[in-house]
């Protein structure tokens, strides 16, 4: 009857519509849940092949041992696949929960290329961490020796904070500054908590503090403190600051009332989660309940944006996408989710203005119906408007989920000579990620462009032994 009852758990849960869902966590299983899960992950686990080639491997940024831990799970060695999991990653509880596995890992598994479906290595990774969370495997970060040197990283996401874990485990001293009053960045206010608990972040970012990592919040670069002023209080400077600039549309109407960036909604919703005051999403400007909403665009953070809204209680949520289902670029398994949560795509759509009503509020988006022609540089089929297909589809919320750009650092920072590309992105090193500004090196969104939260940390990861190697030269002169 327990094995039972959590079946229907997990199938509630997958199936159906999220306040249902919501209702059957309510229910306690306790040491119930506890049991399925680990035999559930020793199930998947044991289904690993153990190949001489693992691509699950090597199409893991991190390049974690996937098939080691997989093994050691199977075998019932929990803290030992644990000790492997996080050996290689900073945070493997917020990849296991985050990473789009049918990209990366999980969609190049042996097994799920043969047609027997994949080992479900992200939800293994994230049992895993739990776990070793509540069993007290977690180390706390402790310096090996303290160093004199210190660091400072400007921008609290994955990338600076993996970089800070690694720093601070050498003994640097580590100073994280940030703009927002919670460290942890697109992780703490970009990503639902659906998709990734907070408390999940915190901890991490409490186990930092523990450390004797110093946060410094609320603190605009160029405003509050100026870049020379860090650069001249450490001996080395990594910037992390992601991209956080939204694409907008040169359409009719585009500030209207109603017209949302995508980062302001799902900033609202998170901060909402916090228990904290958000004026906007209390007069309803930035809640979908009982809205008819349209969200513009087909990237994960599209994603993010209807399954909130239907969270919220909107009254209808639609996604229109320029691309068909196979060119879009969002994860796979988020749009299935969405569809069975009750999004409707519409697919070949793209926008090409909002109406208003007198009060100047929207009340729809105009669509301009597409078709595929010749594939575009990045080789997917370019989008054509089809002549005299438009019409107007009903909104009380426009969400723009179009991506994000870098901002003009050079500019805000008041530092021409920082180094940046034509896109804007800060130019760094591929392997070592210094920057051609002495002792100032970049990671993440703002070298990359938007990308995945794994490729930040493998990033901070790396920028942070390149500065131990740094940090670590000019004794090594001396000592010659």
């Amino acid at each position: 009857m327990a094995k039972q009852q959590m079946l229907r758990f997990v199938t509630v849960e997958r199936e159906t519509p999220p306040k249902r869902a919501a209702d059957a966590r309510t229910e306690d299983f306790g040491e119930i849940y506890r049991e399925f899960a680990a035999e559930k992950a020793a199930e998947q686990a044991g289904r690993c092949s153990q190949c001489g080639v693992p691509y699950c491997q090597s199409h893991c940024p991190l390049h974690n041992n996937i098939p080691d831990w997989l093994m050691l799970t199977a075998q019932g060695r929990l803290q030992e696949a644990y000790e492997v999991s996080q050996a290689t990653n900073t945070f493997p509880e917020i990849c296991g929960r985050i990473c789009p596995q049918d990209r990366l890992c999980e969609g190049n598994c042996v097994i799920e290329q043969s047609g027997h479906g994949t080992v479900t290595i992200g939800s293994v990774e994230k049992y895993l961490t739990d776990l070793a969370w509540q069993e007290g495997w977690v180390k706390p970060v402790v310096a090996s020796t303290e160093r004199a040197e210190s660091v400072g990283i400007i921008g609290a996401g994955p990338g600076g904070l993996a970089a800070a874990d690694v720093l601070r485990r050498a003994g640097v001293q580590v100073t994280v500054y940030d703009r927002y009053d919670r460290a942890g960045g697109l992780m703490t206010y970009g990503i639902p908590g659906f998709k990734l608990e907070k408390p999940v972040v915190m901890q991490r970012i409490e186990q930092l503090e523990q450390g004797g990592v110093e946060f410094v919040l609320n603190c605009n670069v160029g405003e509050d403190i100026s870049f020379d002023a860090i650069r001249g209080k450490h001996d080395a400077v990594l910037i992390a600051t992601g991209v956080y600039k939204a694409r907008d549309l040169n359409t009719p109407n585009a500030s209207a009332t109603g017209v949302l960036k995508a980062l302001d909604y799902l900033t609202a919703s998170n901060r909402k989660s916090f228990g904290d005051e958000v004026a906007e999403f209390d007069s309803g400007a930035l809640d979908a309940r009982g809205k008819r909403v349209v969200v513009i665009g087909g990237g994960d953070t599209a994603m993010d944006c209807v399954r909130t809204a239907i969270r919220q209680g909107a009254t209808s949520v639609k996604c229109l996408y320029r691309r068909d289902r196979e060119n879009m670029p969002g994860s796979r398994r988020e749009t299935q989710n969405a569809e069975e949560e009750g999004v409707e795509f519409v697919w070949l759509a793209a926008p090409a203005g909002f109406v208003t009503g007198d009060d100047g509020s929207v009340t729809g988006v105009r669509v301009q119906k597409m078709r595929l022609g010749q594939p575009d540089a990045s080789g997917r089929r370019s989008p054509e408007v089809i002549e005299g297909a438009d019409y107007t589809e009903a909104a009380d919320m426009a969400i723009m989920a179009l991506g994000f750009e870098a901002e003009d650092l050079p500019t805000l920072w008041g530092v021409p000579d920082l180094p940046v590309t034509r896109w804007g992105t800060i130019r760094a090193k591929f392997n070592t990620h210094e920057t051609d500004m002495p002792g100032v090196w970049a990671v993440g969104d703002i070298v990359r462009g938007a990308s995945l939260v794994v490729w930040a940390i493998r990033d901070g990861r790396e920028a942070a032994q390149a500065i131990l190697t740094y940090l670590s030269a000019p004794a090594q002169v001396a000592a010659e």
